[in-house]
Parts: structure tokens; C-alpha cells; sequence
């Protein structure tokens, strides 16, 4: 039985800086491509960024360019998301998914629709 159990997520000040986890369980970790999405209030859920499986390859949506990186830990089965620089318009539930496949285009790697596993959330709360 898979498990992502994201973590990390809280209030923050503009500017500010969090760091978010995602544990994996009952998958072979290495095999699969990770990635970080985001929903805000009344909002669709949005692709934030992801980490493909093999080669290393990472995506990022254009507003968090600069601001954030995922990085994934296969002796941990954990992926992060470093945030660094937050907005408030960065405030999301933010969770992480899973696909057993290389990301290898970015229509791919950012479609909801790619990922077959995915965790319950975690606030993060940009305000001062």
C-alpha cells in the first residue's frame, strides 16, 4: 500500500522561508518520479514542481522559478520542496505525488492527470 505523508507546512511572514517533506512507503522510491502540487482556496490544484526518476531532470512552474527546489533523498524515500522568498499567493495545501515513470516533457511532467499516487496535504500559510 502506497503512502506520502507530507510534512513541513505552517504560518509564515512574506519572505520568509519553509521547507516541506514528503515520506514515501510501499513503493520502490527510486522507480518513481515525484512532484509537488498546490491548491488554493476556490482554486484548481496547480503543478508547482517535480523530480524525475532517472536523469535528474527538475520542473518548476514559472512563478516559483528562482524561489524554490525540489530535491529527493532515495536512501530517505523523501522528497523536499525548499521554499524559499514566500508570497502570500504562494498559500496552498501543498502536496506531493507520485508516477512510476521518467518525466520526460513538460505537458508530462506537470499534468495532474500523470501521477498515480498522492498525499493528503500540508497548509502552508503565507501572512504577516
Amino acid at each position: 500500500q502506497v503512502q506520502l505523508i507530507e510534512s513541513g507546512g505552517g504560518l509564515v511572514q512574506p519572505g520568509g522561508s519553509l521547507r516541506l517533506s514528503c515520506a514515501a512507503s510501499g513503493l520502490d522510491f527510486t522507480r518513481y518520479s515525484m512532484a509537488w502540487f498546490r491548491q488554493a482556496p476556490g482554486k484548481e490544484r496547480e503543478f508547482v514542481a517535480a523530480f524525475s526518476r532517472s536523469g535528474g531532470n527538475t520542473y518548476y512552474e514559472d512563478s516559483v522559478k528562482g524561489r524554490f527546489t525540489i530535491s529527493r533523498d532515495n536512501a530517505k524515500n523523501t522528497v523536499y520542496l525548499q521554499m524559499n522568498n514566500l508570497k502570500r499567493e504562494d498559500t496552498a495545501v501543498y502536496s506531493c505525488a507520485a508516477v512510476r515513470q521518467p518525466l520526460y516533457m513538460v505537458p508530462q511532467a506537470t499534468a495532474v492527470r500523470t501521477y498515480d499516487y498522492w498525499g493528503q496535504g500540508t497548509q502552508v500559510t503565507v501572512s504577516s
